[in-house]
């Protein structure tokens, strides 16, 4: 044996027994331990949240149903529009009480008050621009979309396409897919749901920059709602106007009283403190 060699007394000292197996007994003792810790921790879990204040949940926004007769009458009055100092509290307010989003309130609002100023005889509100939106598309939150601060819509909102199946009626591509990227058949767009060619006679752009009218920009879409609206229906602060107009937009007495209903129950809430 070398100097360099380990002694026997050195691999005696060196020496560890080897890991002894766990029994069944040592497997369960520590389940048990294990399971022990995770109730402690959903305990300490449940007594932590059971001490913080309840987070409000804020109740959804209900219209009742109303049914009036065609013709018969007009939604509530919505009160004034709000000048532009007190504008931003009022649109802050308003898209509290209704769950309009506000960005998309503000294109209502800004639709109605361009329109009182270049067609002053239709008296269009922003109550029944907004009535159209929620039926049309929620306020530009169908499936999951959106109105940005640009004003523009995305992802795209875009209808079925029109092809005569059943329940559904047909039409013609008209745009060669341009504004709905269905060269077959048209198919309505944007969240306020027009047909290519009535956007390509009645589109607006709205800010007056010069570009094309654009049916996913909110501000685009209402002011055009407002002027096919005002186009189609002439005074909508008399009954027989309103109702011509909202059943141009779509045929059906019960979609003239979901509007209706909608207008009314955001004039309402508009008017609260």
């Amino acid at each position: 044996m070398t100097a360099s060699s380990p002694s026997t007394l050195d691999l005696l000292d060196q020496w560890q027994p080897p890991p002894r197996k766990r029994g069944p007994r040592g497997c369960v003792m520590l389940a048990l331990l294990v399971v022990g810790a995770l109730v402690a921790g959903a305990v300490w879990v449940v007594i932590s949240l059971n001490d913080r204040e309840p987070v409000p949940v804020k109740p959804e926004f209900v219209v009742p149903a109303l049914k009036p007769a065609p013709r018969s009458a007009i939604p509530g009055d919505a009160g004034p529009l709000p000048a532009e100092p007190a504008k931003d509290a009022w649109i802050a307010k308003v898209s509290e009480n209704t769950d309009i989003p506000s960005r998309t309130l503000r294109a209502y609002v800004n639709a109605a008050e361009k329109t009182v100023k270049t067609t002053p005889r239709c008296e269009i509100t922003w109550a029944t621009i907004a009535g159209i939106g929620r039926t049309e598309s929620q306020h530009a939150r169908h499936d999951g979309s959106r109105a940005g601060e640009d004003g523009v819509v995305t992802p795209p909102i875009i209808g079925i396409p029109l092809d005569g199946s059943p329940g559904v009626l047909a039409v013609v591509d008209t745009d060669k897919g341009a504004l709905d990227g269905d060269p077959k058949w048209d198919r309505a767009v944007g969240p306020m749901q027009f047909l290519p060619a009535t956007w390509k006679r009645y589109g607006v752009r709205a800010s007056g920059d010069g570009a094309a009218p654009n049916p996913q920009n909110i501000d685009d879409a209402a002011m055009t709602t407002a002027r096919y609206m005002c186009a189609r229906g002439g005074d909508l602060g008399d009954p027989a106007g309103w109702w011509t107009a909202v059943l141009t937009y779509n045929n059906s007495t019960a979609y003239g009283q979901e509007v209706f209903s909608n207008a009314d129950a955001y004039g309402k809430a508009a008017l609260k403190p």
